[in-house]
């Protein structure tokens, strides 16, 4: 029976170990693209909930300033902003 050297089955075994490695790291970062994807939704959903309310609150054309907190109306078409 023949056999590869020594230094040949070594070198095959670390590639082999190396692409083992990434194939699991690239499925890690699938598995967290997926969560970070509902994470996304999630916030969507809650930004939409939090906008509704304030819309019944202080009215549907109203506009904040999310770094003051400013509320003023939606500007109408053909006005300068």
């Amino acid at each position: 029976m023949k056999k590869i050297k020594k230094e040949e089955l070594e070198n095959l075994q670390e590639l082999n170990t190396e692409f083992n490695k990434v194939k699991t790291q690239l499925g890690d970062l699938t598995l967290q693209k997926y969560g970070l994807c509902l994470k996304v939704e999630q916030l969507k959903k809650q930004f939409q909930e939090a906008e509704q309310g304030l819309m019944k609150t202080y009215g549907e054309n109203a506009v904040v300033n999310l770094e003051t907190g400013e509320v003023k109306e939606k500007e109408k078409d053909g006005e300068n902003k």
